[in-house]
């Protein structure tokens, strides 16, 4: 059984998530390839792309939120993701066990006495044929349940009806209350009821791998693997990592040269390269992880030679219609070129209309 080092698994995850070479594969491709995206905040999903793509344009991802082409909702680790409407219809189905304990540790106290499933139903009724904000549905099933927490009513349809969150919400600088659709209604399409995870794997594998049963749960938010993998055992290349755990692949996923150059990058905040793993030390230290991995939230990083380096935040100053792109540093850069021109790109994208600056400084701990 092979022995693949950091470095190597380095290059893997950066390879497979197209982030040693801008690919030029679509949006929507792109949104397959990496099996969804983080889009907790409406940019991110943007920043993710961007990072990956060459030639990426806001308007392409936004095109797909309007085409339905792609869906936002609730599915791996029962947080917002974009995905292609294709793979949420199966997809939400093998995650729904994540999204509800998410719901449970939010709500669980509170909805203690609630029938859960009179909730489901009545909230598929409120929502038959249209679209209205988390808000508006939690007044309407208070109409029915008037003593009922507004907030925990809202909150658990999310997690117990399969909805999605049409546009224009989780486009581009777009917040505000989020509004549900059934996905049904919204994809003309049913949800697939009894998808088998070996598909999941496999796609986790081709984005991600190799990876661990602990790693693919990590990421997935599914529970108690080891099973699934075990049955795929004969379907899978089987490594180890320097620890000695167990690393699975797909038998025709090839491994990049260790020692190809990886480009400077910047990551958005929660970007899925850096929550797919249970053990993330191929991309950043233990130390680092305590800084960048905070609580739920992942702050957005900068990596050089394809592991963290920084983390950065872009600063705007609307009256002088200035961004400055603030890049606190672990450790000094030798030289910052490099850095500052993926940063100039990074501005470009971000904020087209402004001036720029960029600045680098220690970080503060």
């Amino acid at each position: 059984m092979d022995v693949l080092d950091r470095r190597t698994l380095n290059r893997a995850a950066l390879d497979r998530q197209l982030l040693l070479a801008r690919s030029d594969m679509s949006a929507l491709d792109a949104v397959a390839r990496v099996v969804g995206v983080q889009a907790q905040d409406p940019n991110v999903p943007y920043h993710c792309l961007w990072a990956r793509l060459a030639g990426f344009r806001q308007e392409d991802l936004t095109a797909l939120f309007h085409d339905r082409s792609i869906v936002r909702s609730s599915f791996l680790r029962g947080t917002q993701h974009i995905a292609t409407a294709d793979d949420f219809l199966w997809m939400r189905t093998l995650v729904q066990p994540a999204v509800l304990r998410t719901r449970q540790a939010g709500f669980g106290r509170v909805t203690a006495d609630w029938d859960l499933d009179e909730l489901a139903a009545a909230a598929r009724q409120v929502l038959a044929g249209r679209t209205l904000t988390r808000p508006q549905v939690a007044r309407a099933l208070a109409e029915r349940w008037p003593d009922r927490d507004l907030l925990a009513l809202g909150w658990s349809v999310q997690a117990l009806v399969p909805v999605v969150h049409p546009p224009p919400s989780g486009t581009w600088n777009t917040w505000g209350a989020t509004p549900f659709a059934l996905v049904e209604d919204w994809t003309g399409r049913p949800l697939d009821h009894d998808p088998r995870p070996d598909e999941l794997i496999r796609r986790y594998l081709a984005a991600f791998g190799p990876g661990s049963v602990k790693d693919f749960q990590a990421w997935s938010g599914m529970r108690r693997m080891d099973g699934d993998f075990d049955r795929m055992r004969g379907e899978l290349r089987v490594y180890r990592d320097e620890n000695g755990v167990e690393l699975f692949d797909l038998p025709d996923a090839g491994l990049p040269d260790p020692g190809v150059p990886a480009p400077v990058r910047f990551l958005p905040d929660l970007d899925n390269l850096l929550l797919a793993y249970h053990d993330r030390t191929r991309v950043m230290t233990v130390e680092q992880r305590k800084v960048v991995c905070v609580g739920a939230w992942v702050k957005a990083t900068m990596l050089v030679d394809g592991r963290v380096r920084g983390v950065w935040r872009i600063e705007r100053d609307k009256r002088a219609a200035r961004s400055t792109l603030c890049v606190e540093l672990f450790e000094p850069l030798r030289d910052t070129s490099e850095a500052e021109a993926e940063g100039a790109r990074l501005l470009a994208f971000t904020a087209p209309d402004d001036e720029h600056d960029i600045r680098f400084a220690p970080l503060e701990r």
